[in-house]
């Protein structure tokens, strides 16, 4: 998947000459957390986010409501040349850009324009769906051996209880590293005869691990 399937394109933006009570303003009346800043030629210029205004505005506790910060000018408080993504970008690599350097979003540009956005809990939300964990359904944890085949004789038990898996993912495994944990996925509220099949077959069902189930 690539970025330009989630990113928001409705961006709300400033000019650097802007004024930091205008993003105080912007952000509460658009209920947003992130203003890129671009130039005339909408080129991304800066960043500014909820945290910086918290850290540049005056503390509610002191009486400073006319402080003159809220006058100065939004380049005075904005990241600046901050990290960029494009379109098609993947989103895998997308999360891994704002993990590791600890950012909530990520401005999409493409021809040197702003193009959209991309915050965190636009990759949660995505991954969240990937996963199928919003809708109703039922998640197995299998502690299986690393080999080829091994998931085909796995679903293969899906199949002939005829079940759909929504996802599947993939885990080290922390007690053996000739294994992985397999994170499925499947589209029905109660697994007890499928657990029940798989563990007959000799798999190694982690989760759930309900009393009255056979271990």
């Amino acid at each position: 998947m690539i970025v330009e399937e989630i990113m928001q394109t409705d961006v709300y933006t400033l000019e650097p000459t802007a004024t930091v009570g205008d993003a105080v303003r912007l952000m509460r009346e658009k209920k947003v957390r992130h203003l890129p800043i671009i130039n005339e030629n909408t080129e991304v210029v800066g960043i500014v986010t909820g945290h910086d205004l918290k850290n540049a505005l005056p503390s509610c506790l002191r009486e400073e409501s006319n402080s003159a910060i809220y006058d100065a000018p939004i380049e005075q408080i904005m990241v600046r040349n901050p990290i960029i993504g494009h379109p098609l970008d993947f989103v895998e690599e997308v999360a891994v850009t704002l993990y590791e350097n600890r950012i909530s979003c990520l401005p999409i540009v493409s021809k040197g324009k702003l193009a959209g956005i991309v915050t965190t809990t636009d990759v949660l939300y995505r991954y969240i769906e990937l996963t199928g964990a919003n809708r109703p359904s039922s998640k197995l944890d299998i502690r299986v051996t690393n080999k080829p085949g091994i998931l085909h004789d796995i679903t293969r038990i899906f199949q002939q209880h005829k079940v759909n898996v929504l996802s599947v993912l993939v885990y080290p495994d922390s007690e053996n590293e000739n294994s992985r944990i397999l994170s499925i996925r499947l589209q029905v509220m109660n697994p007890l005869a499928i657990i029940e099949d798989l563990r007959n077959e000799g798999f190694d069902v982690l989760w759930p691990n309900l009393p009255g189930i056979k271990l």
